[in-house]
């Protein structure tokens, strides 16, 4: 049986220490500005490069994917910077579980909400995936994700409980 089929062995994250966050918030507070500032300076060069890339295109079938690779790896490669960042909220509610699994309730009510929406005509159709990411779930594990979210009719998919809780909208696979 593979770990995403019994989510009663996704348990809590231990509850981090207070000062540790607290210093971890101080920094988030000067580095954060500063990665977002990178990341918009980034995005301006390759917004520029971009222009240049339009005109070789054209003439290569293989540059365009490259491109699009570069760009989401060096985008990608800024915003990790401030993976270790925490926020106020985290900060103020460490450990406390009535806070996560409203958290938890209203991420999975939200991406419901969107999946079942009715489909219009010339819009995108409603997403059948999502992904529950550790933020949102770190004090009460991913069992409640997994309880919660197949309550409301989602179905769990291969999971790395440590980064995220992946699901899938059961009802996008019936044909009606």
């Amino acid at each position: 049986m593979d770990v995403y089929e019994n989510p009663a062995t996704w348990t809590a994250r231990p509850v981090r220490s207070r000062r540790r966050l607290a210093l971890r918030f101080a920094g988030s507070v000067v580095w954060f500005p500063v990665v977002c500032a990178m990341w918009a300076a980034m995005f301006a060069v390759i917004l520029v490069l971009s222009l240049f890339a339009d005109a070789i295109t054209p003439f290569s079938n293989s540059f365009e994917g490259r491109f699009l690779k570069a760009t989401d790896r060096a985008l990608g490669g800024v915003m990790r910077m401030a993976s270790w960042c925490v926020s106020w909220p985290e900060l103020r509610h460490e450990g406390d579980v009535a806070y996560y699994r409203a958290r938890v309730e209203k991420a999975v009510g939200k991406w419901t909400a969107r999946a079942s929406a009715p489909a219009r005509p010339k819009k995108p159709k409603p997403p059948v995936e999502c992904a529950i990411p550790l933020r949102d779930y770190r004090g009460v594990g991913g069992w409640y994700v997994a309880e919660v979210a197949l309550a409301q009719g989602w179905e769990l998919r291969p999971t790395d409980e440590y980064k995220e809780v992946r699901l899938w909208w059961s009802a996008a696979s019936r044909v009606g």
